[in-house]
């Protein structure tokens, strides 16, 4: 598991996570497209209801991280 902060580029270790039934629905269903997409980098991104706030989603397999950004690659291999 990798968490980023992007306001900040900082990487996170501890993260609470409160969503509406409505955000966890989303959340749900976005990890269902995800895990369906037969391991092709893919993500989804799940708004907050007022859409203030954002979650980007995706699963990442160490051996291929090409398809991500290089802050993205830089974050699965450091944790940093």
């Amino acid at each position: 598991m990798r968490l980023l902060n992007e306001d900040t580029d900082t990487a996170l270790s501890r993260l609470t996570l409160l969503l509406t039934r409505a955000e966890a629905s989303e959340l749900r269903d976005s990890l269902e497209v995800i895990l369906k997409s037969n391991g092709k980098a893919r993500h989804e991104h799940v708004p907050s209801e007022d859409f203030q706030k954002e979650l980007t989603l995706s699963i990442y397999d160490e051996a291929d991280i090409r398809g991500f950004s290089a802050r993205a690659q830089k974050l699965i291999r450091e944790d940093g």
